[in-house]
């Protein structure tokens, strides 16, 4: 991912990284970045800001994360080949540790590895993990994939959630992963199709359709900037030597009032889209935009009730 903050931060970066949304959580490579900010925007402070968005989404989508992180240990119990005493799993992209850590909860006895390019973010996990008692098993690794794998082999578990299209030759590292897992051990590919959207088709502001207009324009900037974004990932994996063992679609579906940080995930998301959609749009989007982002107002992100936090996440997992 980018070196600036990717998303799992959300949004397009437009210069030597870039990122689609802030459903992005994982940083691999420099090649690409998980924000949703513009090459403009660089530095610490952007990339805390992709910090915090992948903390929103960890907490909105808890339901999502919860039934996704089940599957994936339920598969690794169930292997006959692999023991989780003693297993080594990689959160591959861990952004700010959301899977990290629900892989330690769920594995008592694994040894939990989160690797990104991030060292900010990777801090936040370090610090999760001990507030959490889990960091005595959770360590953090800063390396730069694209660049090639660390020594983490045997491998018996690995969480790839959206990140994976970040790297600059996915295919060839998933080769590289397939080499260092025990046999029998497990990758588990997160991915999406699209972003997730939240806004009602009239918002009172601006013309209808401002959310289709503007995903429209990042999916075009992602088809040339981002290619491998919305990849058969069980093709992929097959075409490499994984067995791919099950698929599963996750429904996202979240409504304010029911989720109280909807709201702030949302600001967060079209912030980060505001950055990368930057002369794009129109003059009356970029009016809807600002009353959205706005603090107060009648239209601010933050006190609208009518959010709906919805999407697909697909799953993918496979054997070595």
């Amino acid at each position: 991912m980018s070196h600036s903050h990717h998303e799992d931060a959300p949004g397009p970066q437009l210069g030597h990284g870039h990122t689609h949304g802030p459903q992005h959580g994982d940083q691999l490579g420099r090649g690409h970045g998980h924000d949703a900010g513009s090459h403009t925007h660089d530095g610490p402070a952007f990339e805390a800001d992709g910090a915090d968005l992948l903390d929103l989404d960890g907490e909105v989508l808890r339901g999502y994360w919860d039934a996704a992180l089940d599957r994936v240990t339920a598969a690794v119990v169930a292997a006959p080949e692999s023991s989780t005493e003693q297993a080594r799993v990689v959160d591959l992209g861990a952004g700010t540790g959301t899977g990290a850590l629900g892989l330690a909860r769920r594995l008592p006895d694994a040894e939990v590895v989160a690797v990104d390019v991030s060292a900010l973010s990777l801090a936040r996990v370090d610090a999760k993990a001990q507030a959490a008692g889990v960091g005595d098993r959770v360590r953090t690794l800063v390396a730069d994939l694209d660049g090639g794998w660390p020594d983490l082999a045997p491998i018996d578990l690995t969480w790839a959630s959206m990140s994976l299209h970040h790297l600059a030759d996915p295919t060839s590292s998933l080769a590289d992963l397939l080499r260092i897992t025990r046999p029998g051990g497990l990758v588990a590919v997160a991915e999406f199709d699209e972003p997730v959207r939240f806004l009602p088709d009239d918002l009172g502001v601006g013309r209808p359709g401002f959310e289709t207009r503007a995903l429209e324009m990042l999916s075009a900037v992602h088809a040339e900037l981002v290619p491998t974004l919305g990849s058969p990932w069980a093709t992929v994996l097959g075409d490499v030597g994984w067995t791919v063992v099950d698929q599963h679609d996750f429904v996202i579906d979240e409504r304010s009032p029911d989720q109280p940080l909807a709201g702030a995930y949302s600001r967060a998301w079209f912030d980060r889209l505001a950055h990368g959609l930057t002369d794009r749009l129109d003059a009356d989007d970029e009016h809807t935009l600002a009353a959205l982002l706005g603090d107060a107002g009648p239209h601010s992100l933050l006190h609208r009730t009518d959010l709906h936090v919805r999407g697909v996440r697909t799953v993918t997992l496979a054997r070595a």
